[in-house]
């Protein structure tokens, strides 16, 4: 009887593994994304609060990365769900069009 625990698989699920550790993955390298641009955020903030010229002239190429990392973090969710529908209709058999098997009639 499985009580939840992750070893207690029923046959077949042996690639759950993989798709986990590609899930974790991409997970850390979002979180490590989103605190760099935390940290953007902060000094952007701190360089607007001091109302220098200079300081504020600097929040253009901040804000330029965060903008990037926005979309970075955008293409890595975007790739995760793909990676989870594959996974998910490889699991369940059935081919890239939803039918069973794998072959087209």
């Amino acid at each position: 009887m499985a009580d939840g625990n992750r070893n207690d698989r029923p046959d077949g699920e042996e690639g759950d593994g993989e798709v986990w550790a590609n899930f974790s993955g991409t997970f850390r390298k979002v979180q490590t994304v989103l605190d760099r641009n935390r940290s953007l955020i902060q000094q952007v903030n701190d360089n607007h609060q001091s109302r220098i010229p200079d300081n504020m002239a600097k929040n253009v190429p901040l804000i330029q990365e965060i903008n990037h990392n926005i979309s970075t973090v955008s293409s890595l969710y975007s790739d995760l769900s793909s990676n989870f529908a594959s996974s998910y209709r490889h699991r369940n058999g059935k081919d890239a069009d939803g039918r069973h098997g794998g072959t087209k009639a």
